[in-house]
């Protein structure tokens, strides 16, 4: 494990990583999703990248990489943005999983991976509106303890800047951002994904010009047990570019 000082609007950020095949010329960067952490990544796909150099970030507030700001996604992409400039690696490859997805997105790389990525709104069920609502309408008169009773389990544990945080990124509509990126783009879908539908996965790949979309058994972390089928796809396509 390694660690990155940067400054980002006159703030500064540590950044953990990890990177694997230094000696390699071709740079792979693997970005986690929401809740998660460079290690899943590094777990599921190490043993398969021996050609590239592959880059695993922990994004600020996750992993290793402490964050006491509030942010958006472009915030994180501007800040890993910062980040590969300073260390000198091109954006080769960039595979996002989930909300890694959409900061890879704007990162822009020559080949953009997404696994299972968010940026498609769904609607959500009717219990989920109704408790959000009940929720607005209190919100004034709780404060805090109000929060608590309300959401998740794990978005109690959340710090009270990452909770912010959270609440800008996660309904964020990325239709448009999708629809601009213009380079090749490989989208890799769980059939049985929860989190982010296959009717998602499928928009994603439609929005995108130069997109092939692959379904794999599995739910939202379906990758974990199919990392080697989608780097031998992944290699592939990056050797046609």
């Amino acid at each position: 494990m390694a660690i990155k000082e940067i400054s980002y609007k006159d703030k500064r950020f540590v950044l953990s990583y990890d990177i694997s095949n230094l000696k390699e010329k071709k740079n792979i960067i693997f970005l986690h999703g929401w809740g998660s952490n460079k290690e899943i990544m590094k777990n599921s796909f190490d043993k398969y990248v021996n050609d590239f150099k592959a880059v695993y970030i922990d994004l600020p507030g996750f992993g290793k990489s402490i964050n006491k700001e509030i942010l958006t996604t472009k915030d994180y992409a501007n800040i890993i943005e910062i980040f590969l400039k300073e260390l000198n690696i091109k954006k080769d490859i960039i595979v996002g999983h989930s909300f890694g997805g959409k900061v890879a997105t704007l990162l822009n790389p020559n080949l953009l991976v997404l696994l299972s990525s968010a940026g498609i709104l769904e609607k959500k069920p009717f219990s989920v509106r109704f408790k959000i609502t009940i929720f607005k309408m209190l919100k004034p008169f709780g404060g805090k303890k109000i929060r608590d009773f309300f959401v998740s389990n794990d978005a109690k544990k959340m710090s009270e800047n990452m909770y912010e945080t959270f609440k800008n990124v996660v309904n964020e509509d990325f239709s448009e951002h999708f629809r601009n990126y213009d380079k090749k783009a490989l989208v890799f879908w769980g059939k049985d994904d929860k989190a982010t539908s296959l009717d998602s996965g499928k928009k994603i790949a439609s929005l995108i010009k130069q997109s092939k979309f692959y379904e794999f058994e599995g739910d939202h972390y379906f990758f974990i047990n199919n990392a080697k089928k989608i780097m031998d796809i992944i290699r592939k396509e990056y050797e046609n570019i």
